[in-house]
């Protein structure tokens, strides 16, 4: 036979119950602040004592309303935090299941993506989302099966709110560890993120990526030509995390087409802007420069990602002379409407000057020699000192390194000649090309 003390409290469960079940709107929400205040982080046990070994009875109530009003637009980021105050607690296995099985997931993916329901509440969602897969492997999974990478995703790119995005995140770093069944379904809605609109979503994406190119350990095609494409952002931040990615990325089978792809941008091709361009009944330079401008923004990226490349691992910097980068860092230089490419080009053209001789003497006799000590001087600001012809100079230039380095006979590895180590090879060299330069003047 029960207590007096065990009735006692089976009564006041009853009463509370009965309370819940009759109560409107008003009183519910009332009845959840108290519940929230009284009750979060509590453990398990701690709870079915708060419930007489009842507390699934309430938690019941909660996913049933849930299901009832998620559709109406009613707020409901107190009854969310409810729940979370059962999920969440120590040794929840039980509460986690019985939340599963009436379809708990599903509603709160469905939740993120109705557009009437507050910011606020779609990011307590996620709140709960990240606790269900932070319980383990079978609910990362169950997740993915559930198409919640995609709903995810989708929620990440369309949300107004920063700290929001950052609980996406996390939830999204939290999916791909672990999780080898869909990894590379989280990693391949990572890439998909990537051309959104958002430039915060771009670069929450693009942290994360770095993080599951790690584990993954093997690229997705198509994750170079986005990249790239990011670089026409106007948002520093999310530059800085693609040129990182960038970084990690030369280490992995895509590489000789990343290192192809950023020299390529060096000279930009204007036929999509072109089309833009001639929809607009104007001849205002202005706007043409601004239909251009995400095509310059990307041309000053790839320079700096081509610098920093090259400072980072010299093979690299030697690998892109045979894609004839001096050329297009000369021609970016050149680009008289947009200093920040002039800039960032000049700074990593003067880097392969330090480092290769064979750029130093092809660079010297493309500027001539007033221009070319201008360069040395200040390769920074020399923008600000170049006048129109040097410009075209810049622009026109015929570098061809690659065609030296390819009649020298010397490969990738011959290092020494680059460094500057001089021998009868290097000055045959010289003395063949000098001649060479002659012979095309007569």
């Amino acid at each position: 036979m029960t207590s007096i003390k065990e009735q006692a409290a089976i009564s006041r469960l009853l009463s509370f119950l009965q309370d819940w079940d009759n109560a409107g709107k008003v009183a519910r929400s009332n009845i959840l602040d108290n519940f929230i205040e009284a009750n979060q982080g509590k453990t398990a046990p701690e709870l079915e004592q708060e419930f007489s070994q009842g507390a699934s009875l309430f938690l019941v109530r909660l996913t049933t309303w849930l299901r009832l009003t998620y559709m109406t637009g009613l707020p409901l980021d107190k009854l969310l935090r409810s729940i979370g105050v059962f999920l969440s607690a120590v040794s929840s296995n039980r509460y986690l299941i019985e939340f599963l099985e009436v379809g708990g997931v599903l509603t709160l993916l469905e939740i993120l993506a109705l557009s009437k329901i507050k910011e606020e509440d779609k990011k307590e969602s996620i709140k709960l989302l990240q606790v269900i897969a932070n319980s383990g492997r079978k609910y990362k999974e169950l997740i993915c099966e559930s198409y919640g990478v995609r709903s995810i995703a989708e929620f990440l790119a369309k949300s107004k709110s920063e700290e929001t995005q950052e609980e996406v995140q996390v939830l999204l770093d939290s999916l791909i560890h672990g999780n080898p069944k869909y990894q590379n379904q989280v990693y391949k809605g990572l890439i998909a993120l990537l051309p959104c609109a958002s430039p915060k979503a771009q670069q929450l994406a693009l942290q994360t990526l770095r993080t599951a190119q790690s584990i993954i350990g093997t690229t997705h095609p198509s994750i170079v030509d986005c990249v790239l494409k990011v670089l026409c952002t106007m948002h520093l931040e999310v530059q800085y995390e693609a040129i990182e990615l960038i970084k990690d990325l030369v280490n992995y089978d895509v590489c000789p087409a990343l290192l192809k792809g950023l020299v390529a941008l060096l000279i930009p091709s204007f036929r999509e802007t072109g089309k833009l361009q001639s929809q607009i009944v104007s001849d205002s330079s202005v706007l043409e420069l601004t239909a251009h401008l995400p095509r310059f923004l990307q041309q000053a990226a790839a320079a700096k990602a081509i610098g920093i490349l090259a400072r980072h691992n010299t093979t690299l910097a030697e690998e892109m002379l045979h894609l004839r980068v001096i050329h297009s860092l000369m021609a970016a230089m050149g680009n008289t409407d947009h200093s920040n490419s002039q800039r960032q080009a000049s700074l990593t053209l003067e880097y392969f000057v330090q480092l290769f001789p064979v750029v130093e003497e092809h660079v010297r006799k493309s500027m001539g020699e007033e221009l070319y000590k201008l360069f040395l001087s200040n390769a920074e600001n020399l923008y600000m000192k170049i006048d129109s012809i040097q410009a075209d100079i810049l622009a026109a230039n015929k570098v061809n390194v690659t065609r030296a380095l390819h009649l020298s006979g010397l490969s990738y590895s011959n290092m020494s000649f680059y460094f500057g180590h001089p021998n009868e090879d290097q000055v045959a060299y010289i003395t063949h090309f000098h001649k060479e330069d002659v012979e095309e003047k007569e």
